[in-house]
């Protein structure tokens, strides 16, 4: 069934984009949601007015990058990189934290799934699904809670309309990939009359085991599907309500083991936005969601499922904006509400027993001009309720009230020129996992023990940024940033192994490796740099250059070593070509070796990162239809992933080579 779905997405998508080139117009017509920031504060307006710098990635880039995961998505955003676990399992790991340090959302709300309990469960929300990604890092995360102290992922997509629309709009795309022999196609349309707005989309992709350097991976295959449902009421003036209804299922390998993980997610969503006018209380905006998650870890022997882990979450935020009020130009205060009941059945149940986790927060952003300044202050307080069992067995309640908070200026040095400074103290509440974990974990293979006695984590930071306008076409971006974290929780191999009745030694027969959950004081630094910048003219096109580079380096105080699977430095470039009907590029990213590992962890070589990319619109007067072309890995180097818990045993894919075919009508 499943793969049947992909294949009748696959040839709708191919379908539609045949109709498409017939209507397209000379117009661009994407959807106007790819200009709206919603990640990064609760009030509207130009991001580069942050003082921290928020990453957007566009549709357009979402396709070249290609991948089942948001990580591969986010592949060149500085600062940030994936968990490289499987194909169907890559979470986004930003300035070297990850999992409960990662906030993951979809317009705004959580993606209540599981990937936080363990690097093999994945997330279900595919890229094809996004019409624009965002990525905030350092003090912005302030609207996000505890959960969110390393950084926020975004994804935007008009599954609830957000803008009235007059007719129909839409997109198909359908594409293969070399590498894993992908094949995957999507259709997404947009139409409305009136007061009225709907949306439907729908995507699927089918991967087999992909290619290495050294071979097929064996058991990284992915299937996934998804189809969802939205509409809005549009009313008074700028006010809307809608809903939307969304279906994920995906199947996928763990490629360090030989079970599959078969998943599932329905999801339901309400959105509604109230304008009041120009008094001090200019609008109210309400977005609550509701998520039914489950996934079943399978041996392939006989298609036994050896565990099953639920996932039901509530999610819901309520934000007022004002407008001018006193010496402030601008404020928003908001609460937020979360209800997540997870449980594991089976072989997950060893591992952890049902938790309940529940928060209420209330948070407020400020905007005021001091001086020559722009002043952005942002502070969160909230409660946290954890229930669950620890290894002790005695049914355990903690209770967390982290308060955070964070000011920002920024200074507009030239017109050119804008600096930015932010310091912060933000707070995180220890996760279910980190408290309650008590036994064996396949997937990662690890026997993993808890701390119910964990104390809030803590973390005072402080970072510069610089951007640089070069034209009205170059731009340069940087960032440096240190964090100091008190209580800074983590999982610490421990260099022996364990079977799963928790018996461990150093070179025992068991294949677990034990994981132990603690606190220690750590610091964090690191800095981000990317710039686009005009060279020349040639042959009817510009010519630009681009640079990308990150680092990060994280170490526990006291000379205690350094904090585990932190992502390796990166530095690199390329050129861009253009003119009206062809795009081409390539980037060559110089990846450094990582031999400032954990206990019982495996250092990783560097290599060399080669990508290229062309991009065609073959009829002038319909530029909604394009082909794209793009290669990842081009030089076909071995890549072991250093985030990834399983490194020394998997490889990350090697040469792959994309053919896309989309187009807007």
């Amino acid at each position: 069934m499943l793969r049947l779905r992909t294949m009748l997405l696959t040839a709708a998508g191919a379908g539609v984009l045949l109709a498409a080139a017939s209507q397209a117009s000379a117009q661009d017509l994407g959807h106007s949601v790819s200009e709206v920031v919603i990640t990064a504060s609760p009030l509207a307006g130009d991001p580069d007015r942050f003082a921290t710098i928020v990453e957007q990635v566009s549709r357009d880039q979402v396709l070249s990058n290609g991948g089942a995961s948001l990580a591969d998505a986010l592949r060149n955003v500085p600062g940030v990189a994936g968990t490289g676990f499987a194909a169907g399992a890559s979470r986004p790991v930003i300035r070297g934290m990850d999992a409960q340090r990662v906030k993951l959302a979809e317009n705004g709300l959580s993606s209540s799934d599981v990937s936080d309990v363990g690097p093999d469960h994945g997330v279900p929300i595919d890229p094809l699904a996004a019409q624009q990604i965002e990525v905030v890092r350092g003090a912005a995360t302030l609207r996000y809670g505890s959960q969110a102290i390393g950084g926020v992922v975004n994804v935007i997509n008009n599954r609830i309309p957000l803008k009235p629309i007059d007719g129909i709009e839409g997109e198909a795309t359908t594409a293969y990939s070399t590498g894993a022999a992908t094949g995957e196609g999507t259709v997404s349309l947009d139409a409305g009359q009136g007061p009225f707005a709907v949306h439907l989309d729908g995507f699927g992709r089918r991967a087999s085991n992909y290619q290495t350097p050294d071979g097929v991976q064996p058991n990284s295959f992915f299937r996934g599907n998804g189809y969802s449902g939205g509409a809005s009421y549009f009313f008074g003036d700028d006010s809307r309500v809608g809903a939307s209804g969304t279906h994920y299922e995906a199947r996928y390998g763990i490629p360090s083991d030989d079970t599959f993980i078969r998943m599932k997610q329905d999801k339901g969503a309400l959105g509604g936005s109230f304008k009041f006018g120009q008094g001090v209380l200019q609008r109210i905006n309400v977005d609550a969601g509701y998520a039914n998650y489950t996934h079943s870890e399978i041996d392939p022997e006989g298609n036994q499922v050896l565990s099953t882990f639920n996932n039901k979450e509530w999610d819901g935020r309520m934000e007022a904006l004002f407008g001018a009020t006193g010496p402030l130009s601008a404020s928003a205060l908001g609460v937020q509400f979360q209800d997540r009941k997870f449980s594991a059945l089976g072989e997950g149940a060893n591992y952890l027993l049902p938790t309940h986790t529940q928060s209420a927060a209330a948070f407020a952003f400020v905007e005021a001009p001091v001086g020559a300044l722009q002043f952005q202050g942002a502070a969160r307080v909230e409660h946290v309720k954890i229930d669950g069992t620890p290894a002790s067995g005695v049914e355990t309640s903690r209770d967390y009230t982290p308060f955070s908070v964070s000011a920002g200026f920024t200074y507009d040095a030239t017109d050119a020129l804008r600096l930015g400074l932010t310091a912060a103290s933000a707070a995180r509440a220890p996760a279910q996992t980190e408290l309650f974990a008590r036994g064996p974990h396949d997937g990662p293979a690890t026997f993993e023990t808890g701390d119910p006695g964990l104390k809030i984590e803590r973390a005072n930071s402080l970072e510069a940024t610089a951007r640089y306008k070069l034209g009205s076409e170059g731009r340069i971006e940087a960032s440096a940033w240190g964090a100091h974290f008190d209580n800074y929780i983590y999982g610490a191999l421990t260099g022996r192994t364990c079977d799963d009745d928790g018996i461990c030694a150093a070179g025992g027969a068991g294949d677990l490796k034990e994981l132990n959950y603690g606190q220690r004081d750590a610091n964090f630094w690191g800095v981000e740099a990317k710039a686009f910048f005009p060279l020349t003219t040639v042959a009817g096109g510009k010519l630009s250059g681009q640079v990308l580079g990150d680092y990060v380096r994280a170490k526990f105080t006291g000379g205690g070593g350094d904090v585990p699977r932190i992502q390796p430095g990166r530095f690199g470039g390329g050129l861009d070509w253009a003119n009206d009907s062809i795009d081409a590029s390539f980037l060559v990213l110089a990846v450094s070796s990582q031999d400032h590992v954990g206990v019982a962890d495996l250092a990783t070589d560097g290599y060399t990162s080669v990508d290229a990319q062309v991009r065609w619109r073959p009829f002038k007067a319909k530029p909604g239809l394009e082909l794209l072309l793009v290669g990842h890995n081009l030089a076909d180097e071995t890549i072991r992933n250093a985030t990834a818990l399983n490194k020394d045993s998997v490889l990350m894919p090697g040469r792959d080579v994309r053919l896309v075919l989309s187009a807007k009508f």
